[in-house]
């Protein structure tokens, strides 16, 4: 039996979108799973690890509206101006578009800066971008929640 050209035409296209459906979500786990990582990184002091994700021209905006470069973040978590407790996340979306991820969320980050103990409810937008075959943090914003 042959299918007219119309249901032939309908059925690949529905399979293109199940494909692609299916590559979006693939990408999405994998932004996200960057994304929790480097908080483990950043706690457990894998420098090496987190730089590999960091874009050569990130910028960093923090809630108190300390702006850092990426030589800043990994100098300041390297000497102890900034140690990390935990990071504990309680949300985390990613929206993709094109070679651009936005990972949005909300979580508890407990540590020190300046030698001066901290506890807050952060919301946080993080932009990856897709460059040379890796996802690359570009820009990280939080605002204190509460």
């Amino acid at each position: 039996m042959k299918f007219p050209f119309k249901i032939s035409l309908f059925c690949g296209l529905l399979l293109l979108v199940h494909f692609a459906t299916a590559q979006v979500d693939e990408i999405a786990k994998d932004v996200l799973q960057r994304s929790a990582s480097k908080f483990e990184w950043m706690v457990n002091k894998n420098l090496d690890s987190l730089a590999a994700v960091l874009h050569p021209n990130i910028q960093y905006i923090h809630s108190n509206g300390l702006t850092e470069s990426r030589s800043d973040v990994l100098e300041n978590l390297r000497s102890g101006k900034l140690v990390l407790h935990s990071v504990k996340i309680k949300s985390a979306d990613v929206r993709i578009v094109n070679q651009v991820a936005i990972v949005t969320g909300t979580g508890t980050f407990v540590g020190k800066i300046n030698q001066n103990d901290f506890e807050v409810e952060l919301l946080y937008s993080e932009v990856w971008v897709f460059v040379d075959g890796k996802w690359l943090r570009l820009q990280r914003h939080a605002n204190r929640v509460g």
